[in-house]
């Protein structure tokens, strides 16, 4: 069986990582065990999926990660601000952690959809 890899797929894959764990202090604050539990056997499951993926990249592909995830912090920036600000102007003041699990949404998003505009292995 031959999967097929690549270092954009990596990074949207430790971007969801870094998603997942931004949900974790929403999910603690407001006592749903469940969903937190749900929450950490997916976090287990993609980082072994991601560590597979990283082991099949070659050492070229590798290469891009740093780029790639770099350019996933600026978006992660830009959705916290972006979000910060979409929330002052049109909420009622909410908590941090909902702050950031919709920030670190939106930064996701924007990653991804960037990518499929400017992939960078191009």
């Amino acid at each position: 069986m031959q999967f097929k890899t690549s270092p954009e797929r990596l990074s949207i894959m430790l971007g969801l990582l870094v998603l997942m764990l931004a949900t974790l202090p929403r999910y603690l604050a407001g006592g749903h065990d469940d969903r937190l539990t749900l929450i950490l056997l997916a976090l287990v499951v993609i980082a072994g999926v991601c560590a597979f993926h990283f082991r099949l990249l070659s050492s070229e592909a590798r290469g891009h990660l740093p780029a790639l995830m770099q350019r996933f912090g600026v978006c992660l920036g830009v959705g916290l601000v972006v979000m910060g600000i979409w929330h002052s102007l049109f909420s009622d003041w909410i908590s941090w952690q909902v702050l950031l699990s919709h920030g670190a949404t939106l930064g996701l998003l924007i990653h991804v959809l960037w990518l499929r505009r400017y992939p960078a292995s191009r």
